[in-house]
């Protein structure tokens, strides 16, 4: 009674209603009537009732008008993100569903409280959350928040791959992958356009060419990368190639092949102290004579052409190899910024038979086309040599390849990062795509060439791979 009273006269109060000494056994009369404490009750119930409507509707307002982040995606990449209740302050909602997921390719795991999956489309996904809080009604309509989820473009959906034209008369295939025999072991070569040509139609302007040697027993592969500022590069490195093989096809002769199989026997057995100095000289003299053939071919071809022998720049690798009954060797040449890396068996050892013109030469590449750097005192420096009793790879590579995944020359003389690269070819990607190299295996060019769709941001040159293993 006490208490509605109180209600009463903070009520009149209110109402500048104040109620004189002279009237308090009126007052009281008028308390203690039934009909005013059955008033003043309803009164109080429907005040509770509107204050538990407010919170509720302002707590229901707070959660659809908080932030909440979810981490981008993009799209055919795996995606993960955490909503997690507890931490946004919503444990006070009972029950929800996620709903706009349809055709997003995302999920969402209630257990988890996981938005996870593979996103299909780009954009902003407005994904609809319907709740509801505690103390809610059980048939009242859900509640709706909207959460923005940025999914972006897959990058590789933004360049467009328009055939080159191969009426052109230096045209060359936009991609090329063989496998085949290399001596005793097997050779893979994928050659693949840049998504950078592709996107504008230009041309693939790598190149390689191999041969085994029946007649003498050695192998020779070539690769090599035209120059982007070159317009004619493209046939630049194809002559590059071919010719490196040409050469040696019809200069392996008899006679300087029978004195150097001696020079090696001898350095294999440690019988002559002078056969370094003599198999040096051997590599230097056949293998200068090869790359002076090579200049000579592309400025013959310029000449008739009548266009300028920078148009057709391009750097070039060989590796001239032969299989002994003690071991290989394996002798090469290298200008420009194109690696050759000899991984040994057990894969504990690299060596880079090759230097890149980078560095000391203050970062320019050369070409074979430069006839400056047959003159340079730094020419004998750009032979190698190597007998080895066995080895897991020989890779020939240009720098669409190096530059991805080696990223800085350093790294090509570290045991670990080729090792990462091997791995990488065998599966251990983001895409899984996975090269084979089990001997047999005939789909080996083609998984070589898919592994090469492989994306990095800001690498879109041309990629060729070579690999004898």
């Amino acid at each position: 009674m006490e208490e509605t009273k109180k209600y009463i006269q903070s009520f009149l109060s209110q109402n500048k209603i104040e109620i004189p000494k002279s009237k308090d056994s009126l007052f009281d009369d008028f308390i203690n009537n039934e009909k005013n404490t059955i008033a003043v009750k309803i009164i109080k119930e429907n005040q509770q009732l509107i204050m538990k409507d407010w919170k509720l509707k302002n707590r229901i307002d707070d959660i659809i008008q908080q932030s909440v982040f979810l981490a981008n995606g993009t799209v055919n990449k795996t995606y993960e993100s955490k909503i997690d209740f507890i931490a946004l302050g919503w444990d006070d909602i009972i029950y929800y569903e996620f709903k706009n997921l349809e055709d997003t390719g995302l999920a969402f795991d209630t257990k988890k409280e996981l938005l996870y999956g593979e996103p299909k489309i780009s954009g902003d996904i407005k994904i609809k959350l319907f709740f509801k809080i505690d103390g809610e009604a059980e048939e009242v309509t859900l509640n709706e928040k909207t959460i923005t989820l940025i999914i972006n473009p897959d990058p590789k959906s933004l360049w467009k791959n328009i055939e080159s034209d191969q009426n052109d008369p230096f045209s060359k295939e936009d991609n090329v992958a063989v496998s085949s025999q290399f001596l005793d072991k097997n050779i893979v070569v994928a050659s693949k356009r840049g998504r950078s040509h592709a996107n504008v139609g230009s041309f693939r302007e790598d190149d390689f060419a191999f041969k085994n040697f029946s007649t003498n027993g050695w192998s020779i592969l070539a690769v090599s990368d035209g120059a982007g500022s070159a317009s004619l590069s493209r046939k630049g490195s194809k002559i590059a190639c071919d010719s490196v093989v040409n050469y040696f096809e019809e200069n392996l002769n008899a006679e300087n092949l029978n004195q150097f199989d001696e020079i090696v026997l001898n350095h294999y057995n440690k019988t002559d102290p002078e056969s370094s100095k003599k198999i040096s000289h051997f590599v230097y003299n056949n293998l200068s004579k090869a790359a002076h053939f090579v200049n000579q071919k592309i400025e013959e071809f310029a000449n008739i052409n009548e266009e300028e022998l920078r148009k057709f720049h391009a750097t070039l690798i060989f590796a001239l190899v032969k299989k002994y009954d003690f071991g290989y060797a394996i002798l090469t040449f290298g200008v420009g910024d194109c690696p050759i890396g000899l991984l040994n068996k057990d894969l504990t050892e690299i060596k880079l038979m090759n230097f890149l013109d980078v560095g000391e030469f203050g970062g320019g590449t050369r070409f074979i086309t430069m006839p400056e750097i047959f003159q340079s005192e730094k020419f004998s420096s750009r032979f190698g040599f190597k007998l080895v009793d066995d080895f897991s790879y020989l890779m020939l590579m240009t720098d669409g390849i190096y530059d991805p995944k080696f990223v800085v020359e350093a790294n090509l003389e570290r045991i670990e990062k080729w090792n990462e690269f091997l791995s990488d070819l065998k599966g251990n990607n983001e895409d899984g795509s996975k090269v084979d190299f089990e001997k047999g295996n005939t789909a080996i060019a083609a998984q070589l060439s898919n592994w090469m769709d492989f994306w990095s941001p800001g690498n879109h040159d041309d990629r060729t791979l070579a690999i004898i293993y």
